[in-house]
């Protein structure tokens, strides 16, 4: 480590600076020049001690920085004052801690709930569709050259995966072709009527329910989700969580080292706070100045995220090469974030990129929150990563003092 001494005072003599909860100074570290910018985050008054905000960690009481009365009128409150010093009472233990560390704690008895999106699709009002081209085949012997006509073409679009390429209706054969604004080029050797536009269902069927319904529109694969797929909680990994989510009190983002750890997987935990206050910034949410702190220590560690297995099969340029393979530079990969309040929606597709596996959260921001709250990122269309929600109970770890008015970002 360097200790940068001589800068960041008002006097002559050189000193540190000093710690304050509404500090006047913000700095950023500009790794890649040795440098720390400084930069005020108000005007400060004549003989007025600079100070930086070190974080809610302290490692000793904080005691007041007197600073001009007048200043500390003025300061702008960021939504999250009276959070540093919330007190958290003692109270008995929960079931979990009790037992082997092995034992598999009831779903009902775990300190939090699982996020359980509405059904999706599972009456016709809601099925989900977009347009795309089709055209009639009427020769049945006409049917094995087009199938190999689309294999070759560009028409075969990936985004219609999801959906049988030809639909029998008698003795009519109709093939999909692809989505697009205008009719795609047919091939020249085979005599065709003029394709055109049909409704089809936009992603897979997930229930038998959605199924009938969306086979009513297209042929549509029907893709359940696997039995059992839940993670069963030890009481050793309960605990684990329990540690984790009283770590984040009053306001911060943590992403402890994994309970299992695996080979590749980190083996240190990473902790962040709001500060968008302090260093005059608007996207420094908690949640996204810890997945920052990630990137930074792998930057500078030259380490290498958990490999996520590909959707897809290894393609020539994976095998005996030594090009990344998919996932090498998703942060998050098998991580389990906690943190007090739900992440916005801007700090949930953060964590959608960034390929978390879970997010656990003690208080719901009704009117902001990206994960159930104004809406729930990973359960939108679209996007290519999924995530599990936990909304931490409210009788195992108190909430006095966290409140906040709804419509603060978290």
């Amino acid at each position: 480590m360097a200790l940068a001494l001589g800068l960041g005072s008002s006097n002559s003599k050189g000193s540190l600076f000093n710690h304050s909860d509404s500090p006047n100074v913000s700095y950023t570290i500009d790794s890649s020049n040795d440098l720390i910018h400084y930069a005020a985050t108000r005007d400060i008054e004549p003989n007025e001690e600079l100070c930086i905000y070190y974080s809610s960690n302290l490692w000793f009481d904080a005691v007041g920085i007197h600073t001009n009365e007048t200043s500390l009128e003025q300061e702008k409150d960021d939504g999250w004052s009276g959070l540093s010093n919330v007190d958290i009472p003692q109270q008995n233990l929960p079931a979990f801690f009790k037992g082997s560390l092995d034992d598999v704690v009831p779903e009902d008895d775990l300190p939090f709930e699982r996020f359980k999106p509405p059904p999706e699709e599972e009456t016709a009002d809601t099925v989900r569709t977009v347009q795309a081209w089709a055209v009639d085949v009427p020769e049945p012997r006409s049917i094995g050259p087009m199938l190999k006509w689309l294999r070759h073409s560009e028409v075969d679009a990936s985004e219609l995966g999801h959906l049988k390429r030809v639909r029998k209706l008698g003795e009519k054969s109709t093939f999909l072709l692809r989505v697009s604004s205008e009719p795609p080029s047919l091939p020249e050797d085979i005599i065709l009527p003029e394709p055109y536009l049909v409704t089809v269902p936009s992603s897979v069927a997930l229930t038998s329910t959605s199924l009938s319904l969306k086979t009513a529109l297209w042929p549509t694969i029907y893709a359940p989700r696997r039995k059992g797929e839940i993670e069963e909680w030890s009481n050793g990994k309960a605990r684990w969580a329990w540690e984790a989510m009283r770590a984040v009190l009053p306001v911060a983002a943590y992403i402890p080292a994994p309970y299992e750890v695996s080979d590749g997987a980190p083996s240190r935990s990473f902790i962040a706070h709001d500060t968008r206050q302090t260093m005059a910034h608007p996207l420094r949410h908690a949640v996204m100045n810890v997945i920052r702190q990630i990137a930074d220590h792998r930057a500078a560690s030259g380490e290498e995220s958990v490999d996520e297995p590909a959707p897809t099969a290894p393609t020539d340029t994976d095998a005996d090469t030594d090009s990344p393979r998919n996932g090498t530079n998703y942060l998050l990969t098998s991580q389990i974030l906690f943190t007090t309040h739900e992440p916005c929606i801007m700090c949930s597709m953060a964590l959608l990129h960034s390929r978390v596996k879970e997010v656990v959260y003690l208080l719901p921001m009704e009117k902001t929150g990206g994960c159930g709250g104004v809406t729930c990122v990973p359960t939108l269309p679209g996007v290519n990563h999924r995530f599990s929600i936990c909304r931490w109970k409210g009788d195992t770890i108190w909430e006095a003092g966290l409140g906040l008015d709804g419509s603060i970002d978290a």
